[in-house]
C-alpha cells in the first residue's frame, strides 16, 4: 500500500476513535448527566466520523486502488496536499464550532472543498475506460 494511502487510512481511524470516544461520552452522559457541556461537541462529534473517518478513508483507499498508466507524469504532489488541506479543515472547522466563530467554520470548509478538488485533480487521469492505457 502506497505510504500515502497508509497515513490516510490511519488518521481515519483515528478519527473514528475520537469521534466514538466522543459519541459515547454524549451518550453517556444522556443517560447518566455528569457533564452537560458534552453535547457542545456534537458538531465536532459530526466532522470527525463524516469528513474525518469517511471522505478520508474513501480517500486512501481510492488513491491505493485507482490504476496508474504508462506515461502518465506523477500527480502526488496535489494528493498530499489534498490530505493536508482536509485535516486542516476538519480542524478549522471543529474549532471554529467550539469557539462559536463562523470564520474558522467557513475558513474550514474551504480547505476541505479545496482538499476535494485537490483530490479530484489527482484522480482524474488515472480514471480511463477500459483497454486504454
Amino acid at each position: 500500500m502506497p505510504r500515502l494511502s497508509v497515513w490516510m487510512v490511519r488518521t481515519s481511524l483515528l478519527y473514528l476513535g475520537t469521534g466514538f470516544t466522543i459519541g459515547a461520552l454524549m451518550l453517556a452522559n444522556k443517560g447518566v448527566p455528569f457533564a452537560p457541556r458534552l453535547w457542545s461537541l456534537l458538531p465536532v462529534h459530526a466532522e470527525m466520523l463524516l469528513i474525518g473517518w469517511t471522505v478520508q478513508l474513501a480517500m486512501g483507499v481510492a488513491f491505493w486502488i485507482l490504476p496508474r498508466f504508462r506515461g502518465e507524469r506523477p500527480r502526488e504532489g496535489l494528493a498530499w496536499a489534498a490530505f493536508a488541506l482536509l485535516n486542516t479543515g476538519i480542524w478549522a472547522v471543529a474549532a471554529g464550532r467550539l469557539a462559536g466563530l463562523s470564520a474558522g467554520v467557513i475558513a474550514g470548509r474551504v480547505a476541505e472543498l479545496a482538499a476535494v478538488g485537490a483530490f479530484a485533480a489527482h484522480a482524474w487521469p488515472r480514471i480511463k475506460p477500459p483497454g486504454v492505457d
